[in-house]
């Protein structure tokens, strides 16, 4: 088989019929990281590095593990010769779906089909350098050439969010819609916390020294995102909380900390499960989205987060975290009266949240296999086990999740050849009716989300 040719990832004729129903729809990606300043803006992308490596961990942590030195990752070195050394290793990481996404962008989206390594980097440089410099390779472009419909971005609730603006008039629609992303506000264990706080005051011009205050503050801004047209909020937690904490004792730990007391992890565990129930009272009451991130254990690895930072490669997943009490709760007191949609990054939490979606109704869905998930192998997984559990019609498909303009393009399309496999295995093992496994496809792929999120 070609590599990435017509049948990538597509083993039987049905698979592959199934796939054509879904190959061109449109795009809706309902869960990103753009750097909508970036797309605002409209520049040519300085060189093929920018845009192909230079804000994707996946590709840094790779380049780690075949020894590149981080000089040539996050350092200062020539993003020329970053991309060639990342073109001497890259044949070593053939089967990680990196290897993959690279190609499929260069395919795809610069019409290059050359196989990136130390013999033909500096080639595939200069190509992509002189395609890159075309006005059709500029970022608003390319999103038009990816098939983009609609993309939701991930915003604090601080931002004034004028990028969007520009881009959505720019396009005559909302192209880019804001999600809205309470974590700072609500991590009151960072040392950075309180001075977050007094930003959000200051955004709003509202007094945040009581608990009172921040709900203030957090509602003003839920208002000013839902004039913006958000539909979804989106929370980063080890574990989810109940959010049935009491509000007094909520009060007394904020008024601890923003008299200048550590909080102890008891403080911080009242505090953050009382505002993560706030924060979903917010959300019910406009109908929005309340998309849930779990598993996702921060920077284990000192040295990264000391050199570099938070964010740079060094996050880990973890079996042995207990997400159901908390999540049991935290359903029970929203049923029915809250979207909610679940992602883990531990595959084996997602028996759990297949099961727990079962049990509560249509309101509560599945995301995709997220993050370290999301690769041909997790994809399938997650879609095998979601069709003997819960419901393929209840599954709120594929997000990107991706910092990397590209990638919205070729993690949905890696997603949608994998669902058609998928489906087309059913299909031909007579557990059901082609017609019904393309209605299937259709709305994974494209319906659902526009359904769930309301766009």
């Amino acid at each position: 088989m070609p590599f990435l040719g017509k049948k990538y990832l597509l083993g039987t004729k049905t698979a592959s019929q199934i796939f054509k129903t879904i190959e061109t729809l449109p795009v809706v990606d309902a869960h990103n990281h753009a750097n909508v300043a970036e797309i605002a803006a409209n520049k040519n992308y300085a060189n093929p590095w920018h845009l192909f490596a230079a804000t994707d961990h996946y590709v840094w942590e790779v380049l780690r593990k075949r020894s590149v030195p981080e000089e040539f990752i996050t350092g200062n070195a020539d993003p020329e010769n970053k991309w060639l050394k990342m073109a001497e290793v890259f044949p070593e990481i053939a089967g990680n779906p990196v290897y993959e996404w690279i190609h499929l962008d260069l395919k795809r989206y610069l019409d290059i089909d050359d196989v990136l390594g130390p013999d033909t980097g500096l080639k595939i440089w200069k190509k992509a350098s002189k395609v890159l410099a075309k006005k059709s390779m500029r970022p608003q472009e390319l999103l038009e050439k990816i098939g983009i419909e609609t993309m939701c971005s991930t915003d604090d609730p601080c931002d004034t969010l004028e990028f969007h603006d520009i881009v959505n008039r720019s396009k005559g629609r909302p192209f880019i819609r804001p999600t809205w992303r309470p974590d700072k506000a609500m991590n009151i264990f960072s040392p950075a916390w309180k001075e977050y706080i007094a930003k959000l005051g200051e955004r709003y011009s509202l007094r945040v020294s009581t608990l009172d205050g921040l709900i203030s503050a957090l509602s003003a801004s839920h208002d000013f995102f839902a004039g913006k047209g958000c539909k979804a909020s989106d929370h980063g937690v080890v574990v989810p909380f109940s959010g049935t904490g009491d509000k007094n004792q909520a009060s007394k730990v904020y008024s601890k900390v923003m008299a200048g007391d550590t909080p102890t992890r008891e403080d911080s565990a009242i505090f953050m499960d009382f505002i993560f129930g706030e924060l979903a009272r917010l959300d019910s009451e406009k109908g929005w989205v309340f998309q849930l991130h779990m598993g996702a254990v921060r920077d284990v690895r000192n040295k990264l987060f000391v050199e570099i930072g938070p964010d740079s490669g060094g996050d880990v997943s973890d079996h042995d975290l207990s997400i159901l009490p908390p999540l049991k709760i935290f359903l029970n007191r929203f049923d029915e009266i809250l979207k909610v949609v679940l992602y883990c990054l531990e595959p084996g939490h997602q028996a759990t949240l297949a099961t727990m979606s079962r049990a509560f109704g249509a309101k509560v869905f599945l995301g995709s296999a997220w993050w370290l998930c999301d690769t041909p192998v997790g994809m399938r997984r997650q879609l095998e086990y979601i069709s003997s559990v819960d419901l393929f019609a209840n599954f709120a498909g594929m997000v990107s999740d991706s910092r990397k303009l590209l990638s919205y393009g070729s993690r949905h399309e890696m997603f949608r050849r994998v669902l058609s496999n998928v489906l087309g295995e059913l299909v031909n093992a007579g557990q059901m009716p082609m017609d019904v496994a393309k209605l299937l496809a259709l709305r994974i792929s494209y319906l659902n989300p526009k359904e769930i999120f309301e766009i």
